[in-house]
């Protein structure tokens, strides 16, 4: 998948499909999350730990290319950038047999929980998302 370093693959299940016969709006954004997940494990982080903080999620955009359907063979591209001190944005394509089907991006905030509030990215997770995405294993 051009772009994306990391990719995971997803088969579409009947709970990720509506009334419509198509993929739910709300499974997209749970493969998003799915995703992201799986990514930040391959870096050796998690979202309740980027390395000393967790991370909240304020915002998510997604663009709907094609419709999927159950028991499409998906395949789920991610990739990271710093945007702030404390933010990182995520970007995501989803694919069918090499066509995009939907698009998106989230903004992530560190943030420390037992304080409920925002801080500043830490820099082991600076540092990881960094080498990854530059290729640098």
């Amino acid at each position: 998948m051009d772009g994306f370093r990391f990719v995971i693959p997803y088969d579409v299940r009947v709970a990720d499909v509506n009334y419509g016969g198509h993929v739910s709006n709300a499974a997209v954004l749970s493969f998003f999350q799915d995703a992201r997940i799986s990514w930040l494990s391959n870096i050796g982080c998690s979202e309740l730990d980027l390395g000393g903080c967790g991370v909240i999620l304020p915002e998510a955009h997604v663009l709907y290319r094609k419709e999927m359907f159950l028991g499409d063979r998906l395949q789920i591209g991610v990739r990271a950038e710093i945007a702030g001190k404390s933010s990182f944005k995520m970007f995501y394509r989803i694919e069918r047999d090499g066509v995009v089907t939907a698009e998106g991006t989230t903004a992530l905030v560190a943030f420390d929980y037992a304080k409920r509030k925002p801080v500043r990215l830490p820099e082991v997770f600076v540092l990881k998302l960094s080498a990854f995405e530059r290729g640098v294993d």
